[in-house]
């Protein structure tokens, strides 16, 4: 089994990257598909930077919280970019106000405003990126920050599809850039400490894990209206279809709700619980080979994924992971994670954990057991990486791994029977329609 502290390769000469085809590959609907490199703009050459300086890609509400982390952490904010007028100026004013407090200890160094991610990305001054827009966007944005030799972090859950994400992986790959998955659970101690219990058998032989996550959103009622002064709508939606505004639509707690841009909480909670469960099942790198589940789905409305459900993967080694959700997404809400073994059980969530034995809570990990990675801030973990070039706590390979489950999940409440996967091959077998689920079709010119 493969740690996440092993070494990866240096980070090769910017100059590398644009040196390549004008036109970039992508394998993301079943491909071989091609951006052109003018819509992505990698038709252009520059040195590589000799500092760490990062550039923000979507400064909405958790853009702007993953901002001020890393801006806490000691790291130069060199540019914000939004698609909304009003974002750009929030987040402007959030990195003024962290100057000004004592905490700082520095003067206030400035900061571009971007409107165009390309802009963003060939900016000499850049080094690293943050990515938090909605999830349809993250495969375009991470490869292309990749193929430009940017270090990236990009929140969860990963990658709107399967296919998506097998894409990223490849590229940040073949590239060597550091990447940090925005799953930062990892980073804290509670959950880390319970994932080496687990690993170390503490609990026993493990037969069963649950995964508690809150359901997701219905929406009564939409309206649609004229796209307001100052966004972007064309280019928010992107790949994505075709659609009238309606302001509930991109509403952060709209557009998580809605298939052509997310997956409901079965991704985007179910991306952190269940990056939990592989991380302390020593399966980061396969995932199930069964999955079946039934679900709730709105019957009208703008809304479409799931309110609530009950999923059931099956592993390998005969493990069952069962993920549910009882009533749809009301802002408080029971979560948790539940590893049940042969000697005992653990429940982990924020802020809590529990056992039976209790005995169990007060066990030590030896220095000749396993140890996992350790990080006590996600986005320090993640500076130090670009500082190192060593691997992160919640690296690329892992993060796609991770919501492989979920998308899996999501296939099979939606279609409603067992699917079989392979996850080696990280095929669906003898189901053609779940199949064609693995991908979503790309809007021109993001695809073509």
């Amino acid at each position: 089994m493969k740690t996440c502290c092993l070494e990866v390769p240096m980070k090769p000469n910017r100059r590398d990257f644009l040196t390549k085809s004008t036109a970039s590959v992508l394998s993301l609907a079943g491909g071989p598909y091609f951006i052109p490199g003018s819509a992505l703009g990698l038709d252009g050459k520059k040195p590589p930077s000799s500092r760490i300086s990062i550039g923000c890609i979507g400064v909405g509400g958790r853009g702007r919280m993953d901002m001020r982390g890393l801006l806490e952490q000691g790291a130069h904010i060199a540019a914000v970019c939004d698609v909304d007028e009003n974002s750009q100026r929030e987040a402007i004013k959030a990195i003024q106000t962290y100057f000004e407090c004592p905490a700082a200890q520095r003067k206030y160094p400035g900061c571009n405003v971007y409107h165009d991610f390309r802009d963003l990305l060939h900016k000499e001054d850049i080094d690293a990126v943050m990515i938090a827009t909605p999830d349809h966007w993250h495969a375009l944005l991470v490869m292309t920050a990749a193929r430009l030799g940017k270090d990236i972090y990009c929140e969860k859950p990963l990658a709107l599809t399967i296919k998506q994400g097998r894409a990223m992986v490849n590229e940040v790959q073949r590239y060597g850039v550091v990447f940090q998955t925005g799953t930062q659970q990892r980073s804290q101690q509670q959950f880390r400490r319970a994932c080496e219990l687990v690993r170390n058998g503490r609990v026993g032989k493990i037969h069963t894990v649950e995964v508690e996550t809150p359901g997701s959103m219905s929406c009564d009622g939409f309206y649609f209206s004229d796209v307001p002064k100052g966004f972007d709508y064309d280019m928010w939606l992107g790949p994505a279809p075709l659609e009238p505004f309606s302001p509930k639509r991109v509403h952060p707690f709209g557009w998580r709700w809605i298939f052509d841009y997310a997956g409901g909480c079965v991704t985007d909670w179910g991306a952190h619980h269940v990056d939990i469960v592989q991380w302390a099942l020593g399966t980061t790198d396969t995932g199930p080979i069964e999955m079946e589940g039934k679900g709730v789905f709105p019957q009208d409305g703008l809304f479409n994924t799931a309110l609530s459900w009950r999923w059931e993967a099956l592993y390998q080694n005969g493990v069952k992971v069962i993920g549910f959700a009882k009533d749809e997404f009301t802002g408080t809400f029971p979560d948790g994670i539940t590893f049940k073994g042969d000697q005992g059980w653990l429940f982990i969530r924020r802020g809590q954990m529990d056992a039976h034995p209790k005995s169990i809570l007060k066990e030590k990990i030896g220095p000749q057991e396993i140890r996992l990675c350790h990080s006590d801030n996600h986005y320090r973990n993640f500076l130090q990486s670009v500082e190192t070039r060593k691997p992160t706590v919640a690296p690329i390979d892992q993060g796609h791994r991770s919501v492989t489950v979920c998308h899996l999940a999501n296939i099979a409440l939606r279609l409603g029977r067992k699917i079989h996967w392979d996850p080696q091959q990280e095929k669906i077998i003898g189901d053609d329609t779940a199949a064609r689920m693995l991908s979503r079709p790309m809007r021109s010119p993001w695809l073509c």
